[in-house]
């Protein structure tokens, strides 16, 4: 039977007073009350002075003890949101590596999706929240990957702990002291132009999508480049940027037979995958005329030409930044003060194949 407000808030007082201390979510699922009507709950009686709110945790007023004394902290039952712009491309490893992570801890998690609209970030973190959600997984659907024009502020007003996921706020922006989980895409490009540079190529391109990973990428092209004295063909156009990939297969073509190209780095490989066949039916030999490195790995290694690509570890930024936030939502519960917060950049990898030439590493 569904209890009266003041019934419902009798009965947390008797428990909280028997107990000493509980957490909120564990005395939702007691009572049989989503978290957010719990959560009210404790505010109207911590503001009448009734129960202590602490850190996720509604203590009996007085108890110092348990106020001070760490309290054993178990994650099963808890729910956990997370939100991202699609489940295609890198987000389906990274999701299922958060889906494992949590888990394996008896912690269930809620997808919302947002399709790349940026209004919908909060609507969806609004909607997981008032679900249960106690803490959110967050990819917003910032377009250059980074927040502008006060796009965060509905991740700083959440009320519950949130972890940025592939993304990142400037310094000096607020949400730069967020908690968050990425791969360093800079680190990859510069591993791909380390690569053209041992196998003998001086001159080398970057044909991009525009898109929230494109200037992290495109800065540590840039910035390998410089390092290792090669020369860079700018002026490329944006993969698609047309509507169609012509605009790029006319600028690589004219690289190569006019300007001496002889490599480049194209992100997607579903892009990569499409020039290939159209370069080739230009008169262009993919590795014997341009050696060409694709970015994320989705589906390189099944080209007709399998494509070498920097493949980012996408399922385990899903894990780590679940272990992330269960961390938090664990010294919330226990009432423990916050480890720092952390920035974490997880370093993809090289995979050898087909498209540079030389001798393949992985099929």
């Amino acid at each position: 039977m569904r209890l009266h407000v003041d019934q419902r808030h009798e009965r947390v007082l008797a428990l909280v007073r028997e107990r000493g201390s509980l957490r909120v979510a564990d005395l939702a699922n007691e009572l049989g009350v989503s978290a957010v009507t719990l959560r009210r709950d404790v505010e109207t009686l911590a503001a009448q002075g009734r129960v202590q709110r602490l850190h996720g945790a509604v203590v009996w007023p007085g108890d110092t003890a348990a106020e001070e004394r760490p309290r054993p902290v178990s994650a099963e039952g808890t729910v956990i949101g997370m939100i991202v712009p699609t489940t295609n491309y890198i987000f389906a490893d990274i999701v299922r590596g958060a889906r494992e992570a949590v888990g394996a801890q008896g912690v269930r998690l809620v997808l919302g999706m947002t399709g790349y609209v940026d209004s919908e970030d909060a609507v969806q973190a609004e909607h997981l929240v008032a679900g249960g959600a106690e803490g959110l997984l967050v990819a917003p659907s910032w377009f250059g990957g980074v927040p502008v024009d006060g796009q965060e502020k509905w991740l700083l007003d959440c009320p519950v702990p949130a972890v940025l996921v592939e993304r990142s706020a400037p310094a000096g922006n607020p949400a730069a002291g967020l908690d968050r989980v990425r791969t360093d895409r800079a680190h990859g490009a510069a591993v791909a132009v380390g690569h053209f540079a041992s196998l003998g190529h001086r001159r080398i391109t970057a044909v991009l999508q525009e898109g929230p990973h494109a200037a992290q990428i495109s800065s540590g092209f840039l910035a390998a480049v410089t390092s290792l004295g090669l020369d860079i063909d700018a002026g490329a156009p944006s993969v698609r940027e047309h509507g169609d990939y012509e605009a790029s297969i006319d600028y690589l073509v004219e690289a190569v037979e006019r300007r001496g190209v002889t490599a480049a780095l194209v992100h997607s490989d579903e892009d990569a995958i499409v020039l290939v066949p159209k370069l080739q039916a230009r008169g262009i030999a993919v590795p014997g005329d341009l050696a060409l490195i694709a970015y994320d790995d989705e589906v390189a290694g099944l080209a007709d030409v399998p494509l070498t690509a920097i493949a980012p570890p996408k399922r385990s930024v899903g894990e780590l930044a679940a272990g992330l936030l269960l961390q938090r939502l664990a010294e919330r519960a226990g009432g423990q003060r916050p480890a720092p917060r952390q920035h974490l950049e997880l370093l993809p990898e090289l995979r050898v194949r087909s498209s540079c030439g030389g001798t393949p590493t992985e099929s």
